[in-house]
């Protein structure tokens, strides 16, 4: 019984049938495979030309599934650790930054409910935000409570600490 080795372009299949991988992920994952120099980049070339690597799939594909939890800042540094720079990323991360406000609230809402009252737990729910990749405007805005009176978000009376 022997085992056929799996070629350089059945192992950029394999990955791609998982999810959406930019050109520059599949190079750093395959790299270790390739016998012969300029094997990869002609795989890739084929695989790319066919329709298999996109790298606007690979935004879009990020963004659903990232999106309704992270900040624009951790998106985009997600996406720049994917080999994603330019324009497309701009467009995609711009539209977001409509929603960045709503989405921080309902981040912070699922995870905390409340205002914090003291200002050790004022700063532990900054933290927990900044890391998601809200800036710190939004930051700000959720913590002063602006506006979740009226959406129905706040869950308990909360003194403002501002």
């Amino acid at each position: 019984m022997s085992f056929e080795k799996i070629s350089l372009k059945g192992r950029a299949l394999r990955y791609l049938a998982q999810r959406e991988h930019s050109r520059a992920e599949l190079e750093r994952k395959l790299a270790f495979h390739e016998e012969v120099p300029g094997e990869l980049a002609q795989a890739l070339d084929e695989l790319q030309a066919r329709g298999f690597i996109d790298e606007q799939r690979v935004i879009e594909s990020l963004l659903y599934r990232r999106a309704s939890r992270l900040g624009a800042g951790r998106l985009r540094q997600e996406l720049q650790a994917k080999g994603l720079q330019g324009e497309a990323v701009q467009q995609a991360l711009a539209g977001l930054r409509d929603t960045e406000l709503e989405r921080a609230r309902e981040v912070w809402r699922r995870r905390f409910g409340s205002l914090p009252t003291e200002a050790s737990e004022r700063a532990r729910q900054t933290r927990f935000l900044m890391a998601r990749g809200f800036s710190s405007e939004v930051v700000r805005q959720v913590l002063a409570g602006r506006g979740l009176e009226e959406d129905g978000l706040l869950s308990g009376d909360a003194d403002d600490l501002d």
